[in-house]
């Protein structure tokens, strides 16, 4: 892997634990040799993230829909145009099919309704067959335990195949759960809908 895209909040969110575990993760990026794909912004998880690996001498690309310009970089032009490389794009399915096709894994710190929503499109192609990358969720103090919980749900009602589950990684230590994303191997894709004239 040479590049790893994060989904995160455009809000810190209340506990010091999720800015915590956004500095930590972005630092290991740039330890790591990783580059960093993300929406582009300065606010919240997201400029959290992304200061702390540049200010470990990271490499960052951004990737932002011009119409967010004003609400994710809040004026903040200066420390924005600090990054290895911006690009801005013309809509949310620009941003997220760019962020996909350059980043080689995923990992998802806690956020809202627009992580969810990236996490499980990103999660619903690889169960297509779109691509083979590791998928990871950053389980800051169990942000994510009702989610998992969910999936497990999905999993025990028929909703969801075990290797579709197994797809979705997660750890609580941002360290290992990179190692956990460098060590995946994604599975064969098996269809989920089969042709009853073909049985």
């Amino acid at each position: 892997m040479k590049s790893i895209c994060v989904f995160c909040g455009s809000n810190p969110g209340k506990r010091p634990e999720y800015r915590i575990a956004a500095e930590t993760l972005g630092r290991l990026l740039a330890e790591k040799g990783l580059e960093l794909v993300y929406g582009g912004g300065t606010v919240g998880l997201m400029g959290i993230l992304s200061s702390a690996c540049l200010a470990a001498g990271g490499r960052v690309i951004g990737i932002i829909p011009k119409a967010l310009i004003g609400r994710e970089v809040a004026g903040r032009m200066v420390e924005h145009t600090s990054l290895t490389r911006l690009e801005v794009v013309d809509s949310m399915h620009t941003r997220k099919a760019r962020m996909a096709e350059i980043a080689d894994g995923f990992i998802a710190l806690p956020g809202g309704f627009g992580t969810f929503e990236e996490l499980f499109e990103i999660l619903t192609w690889a169960q297509l067959g779109f691509h083979r990358k590791p998928i990871g969720l950053l389980d800051a103090e169990g942000y994510y335990e009702p989610l998992l919980s969910l999936c497990d749900r999905a999993l025990a009602e028929g909703f969801m195949k075990p290797e579709s589950r197994r797809r979705l990684l997660a750890h609580t230590d941002p360290e290992m759960l990179l190692e956990a994303l460098a060590a995946y191997r994604s599975e064969p894709v098996i269809p989920w809908i089969r042709d009853e004239r073909q049985l």
